[in-house]
């Protein structure tokens, strides 16, 4: 774990509803391009959802994301997954 995800985790799990925050999302594309792209937003919540993204899986393995729900500036609200390659920082 990088000094930038043990950061991100330890603020993850310090989120109250309330808080205004900024998340920064990196995708890669392809073998070396790496897209940037920002949600700013007042946390809502955040929860540990239960989902099925995996192929071929045996039907009882339990696999969970952390994800944050915010309310954006404009009344949007959308939720951010957090993974290896997403930064927090609060505002």
């Amino acid at each position: 774990m990088t000094p930038e995800e043990f950061l991100s985790r330890v603020l993850y799990e310090k989120l109250e509803p309330g808080d205004r925050i900024e998340v920064i999302h990196g995708v890669t594309v392809g073998s070396s391009a790496t897209w940037s792209t920002t949600t700013v937003g007042k946390v809502m919540r955040r929860e540990r959802r239960r989902h099925g993204l995996h192929f071929r899986r045996n039907p009882d393995d339990k696999v969970y994301s952390d994800v944050l729900i915010l309310a954006r500036d404009d009344g949007e609200l959308t939720t951010v997954t957090m993974d290896e390659y997403t930064r927090l920082r609060k505002l």
